[in-house]
């Protein structure tokens, strides 16, 4: 069986604990990550953010664990909950600071805030399904120049009623375009749960277009990254578009405060943080790199507000 055919059939990547070890580098993303959305959420309560903001709290692993199978010229298309995906790209906290709190050295001026980031090859949004044919378009663009990039777009399980990811999937699988569609499914659309939106899953409308399809459960850094390595590398030689869908979890509101799921409910979704997992297998390691982290967030978040104003400097 090939692996095409494999994934065809959904192959599953299940971690119940994390048993490949602990790398310092991931663990201070994740943790990095962690205590920026964490200082997000503060900064808003207090009235220091400029428009929404949706973090990723729980979901922190998903980009952590791809990061290093992307190329910096790869193209990833984010959306409204992109800061993990931003930061694990980038490593740059002070930037997307300043940029949600509106201050000199924002990444991009402040006038883009918490959703809409534009850097290099790195582009976010708020609008649900936007990105995916802009990815396709960007996709065929390596194809015909010849380029080893992919396209690499996070989406959500909600986006999935969107039609305009069914029309960039049809034009994928039918150009067999390098499209790498990363669905992270916390089964939630913003108070509506997925299964009360969403007829059939995610693998069958993958299967509908003939895209290979791979389910990932647990949040094993190390095990997820060397699994999804041949998976990225097959879109990026000629293998046609994947959709990976993570089975995650949201830990935080939609946004702020809007959740409407239970406290147990909320407990339930808490026994699978992937910061717990990490914390048991090693107290010493974890305990001395969150403090790191935690200081750096704290040095950074007063950094920024230091500084004055952005400026937008229109050409």
């Amino acid at each position: 069986m090939n692996v095409l055919d494999d994934e065809k059939e959904g192959t599953a990547i299940s971690v119940a604990g994390i048993d490949a070890g602990i790398d310092i580098d991931d663990l201070s993303s994740l943790l990095m990550i962690r205590h920026f959305e964490q200082a997000v959420l503060d900064l808003f309560a207090r009235g220091l953010l400029n428009g929404t903001t949706h973090t990723c709290l729980g979901q922190e692993y998903v980009p952590v664990a791809l990061g290093p199978l992307l190329a910096p010229d790869d193209f990833v298309f984010s959306n409204h909950r992109g800061h993990g995906h931003y930061l694990a790209r980038f490593d740059d906290p002070e930037g997307l600071l300043a940029e949600m709190t509106g201050r000199e050295g924002a990444v991009c001026s402040g006038v883009g805030g918490s959703q809409h980031i534009f850097r290099g090859t790195y582009l976010s949004t708020g609008v649900q399904g936007e990105s995916l044919p802009v990815a396709v378009g960007t996709a065929l663009w390596f194809q015909r120049t010849g380029r080893s990039g992919i396209a690499v777009a996070y989406i959500g399980d909600g986006t999935w009623g969107e039609g305009a990811v069914y029309e960039a999937l049809n034009l994928a699988a039918l150009w067999r375009l390098p499209l790498l569609v990363v669905v992270e499914n916390n089964g939630i659309a913003q108070t509506t749960p997925t299964a009360r939106a969403m007829a059939g899953d995610i693998a069958g409308r993958a299967a509908a277009f003939g895209i290979a399809h791979v389910s990932v459960t647990g949040s094993d850094v190390a095990a997820i990254r060397a699994r999804l390595a041949p998976v990225v590398e097959r879109t990026r030689t000629g293998g046609g578009p994947a959709v990976v869908e993570f089975a995650t979890h949201r830990l935080g509101p939609h946004s702020k405060g809007d959740d409407t799921r239970s406290a147990a409910e909320v407990a339930a979704e808490r026994e699978h943080d992937w910061h717990d997992a990490y914390r048991r297998l090693d107290p010493d390691l974890f305990a001395k790199v969150e403090d790191e982290q935690r200081t750096r967030i704290a040095e950074a978040v007063d950094r920024v507000l230091a500084r004055p104003a952005s400026v937008w400097e229109r050409g």
